[in-house]
C-alpha cells in the first residue's frame, strides 16, 4: 500500500492513497502504525506533505561500496553512524533552503536515500528478524553542507547534515509488504534534468536488516523512527569540478517502486 499525507483545500490535513497528483482516498485512523482504513471519499489535495511525523532520524554514510571508493575512503568495518534532527525534515515539493551559514561559498550537496521507516518499538532486533519491524519505505535526500560536515562541526558530521530542510522524505510510504526485498531497488538523483546518481540499492555495504540489528543493540527505536541508508556514487562534491546546489536549483530523488522526491533550492 502507497500511503501519504495530505491538507485539502479546506486546510484539513488527511493520511490518504495517492490517486493522482492533486487526488486522493483519504484513510481513516489517527495513528499511523496502529492501521489505516480506506473510507472511499475522495479530496482534492493542495499540498502534499513529509508522509509521517518523524520520532527520530539515524544517519549511515558510506554505504555504497562505489561512493566510498569515489572519496578515497576504505570500506568501513561497521556502519558509520550520525543523526538528524526533527527539524530537519521538509515536505515534497518544498525549497531546500541553503543556509545564510554556509558564506565562505557553495558546500550544500545532494544525497539520494532509501529512508526505513519502524514500525514497532525496536530493541536488540537480530538480522534475521529486523525487517519484520519496518513498516515501510520512503524516498530521502540527506542534504549536507560539507564545510560544515567536515571541517566546521568539530570532527562530526551532525551540524553540517542538521539545519533546516536537510531532510526533504516523500512522496509516500510504501509499506513492508510490496517491497519484500530492500536491497533490489535502483535509486537515482537528477540535478535539473541531469542525472548525478544511478545505482542500485544492492551496492549498500551493510543491508537494511543489518543496519537495524546494529542500530537497535542497547537503543529503543521508536515507531517512527527513519533510518537513512547511505548514498550511491556521484555526489557532488566529489566530482571534478564539484557541483553544488545553487539558488534556483531542482533535485529529484527516485527510488524504482517508492516514487519521485522534488525539492526546489532557495537562498536564505
Amino acid at each position: 500500500m502507497k500511503i501519504a499525507r495530505c491538507i485539502d483545500r479546506q486546510g484539513q490535513t488527511h493520511w490518504v492513497e495517492p490517486i493522482s497528483a492533486s487526488t486522493a482516498r483519504v484513510l481513516a485512523g489517527n495513528d499511523l502504525f496502529a492501521g489505516l482504513t480506506p473510507t472511499g471519499e475522495t479530496i482534492q489535495v493542495q499540498r502534499w506533505l513529509a508522509p509521517l511525523d518523524v520520532s527520530e532520524i539515524f544517519g549511515i554514510g558510506l554505504n555504497y561500496r562505489a561512493h566510498a571508493r569515489e572519496t578515497g575512503a576504505q570500506i568501513p568495518e561497521l556502519p558509520v553512524m550520525f543523526m538528524k534532527p526533527r527539524t530537519a525534515v521538509t515536505d515534497p515539493g518544498m525549497p531546500i533552503v541553503l543556509p545564510a551559514a554556509c558564506e565562505h561559498g557553495p558546500e550544500v550537496d545532494y544525497e539520494a536515500e532509501l529512508a526505513v521507516i519502524i514500525g514497532r518499538t525496536t530493541r536488540d532486533v537480530p538480522v534475521e528478524r529486523a525487517l519484520d519491524h519496518v513498516f515501510g519505505y520512503t524516498c530521502a535526500n540527506d542534504v549536507s553542507a560539507r564545510r560544515w560536515q567536515k571541517h566546521a562541526g568539530g570532527g562530526q558530521w551532525t551540524r553540517g547534515k542538521s539545519f533546516d530542510t536537510f531532510c526533504p522524505l516523500g512522496p509516500v510510504i510504501v509499506t513492508r509488504d510490496e517491497i519484500p526485498d530492500p536491497q533490489t531497488l535502483p535509486i537515482s538523483s537528477v540535478l535539473n534534468g541531469t542525472t548525478m546518481q544511478r545505482s542500485n540499492t544492492g551496492d549498500m555495504i551493510f543491508s537494511v536488516a543489518e543496519l537495524i540489528a546494529f542500530i537497535s543493540r542497547d537503543t529503543t527505536l521508536l515507531p517512527g523512527t527513519v533510518i537513512l541508508t547511505g548514498t550511491p556514487e556521484g555526489v557532488g562534491f566529489a566530482r571534478t569540478p564539484p557541483v553544488f546546489l545553487a539558488d534556483g536549483d531542482t533535485i529529484v530523488i527516485t527510488i524504482d517502486g517508492i516514487g519521485a522526491l522534488s525539492n526546489p533550492v532557495r537562498d536564505a
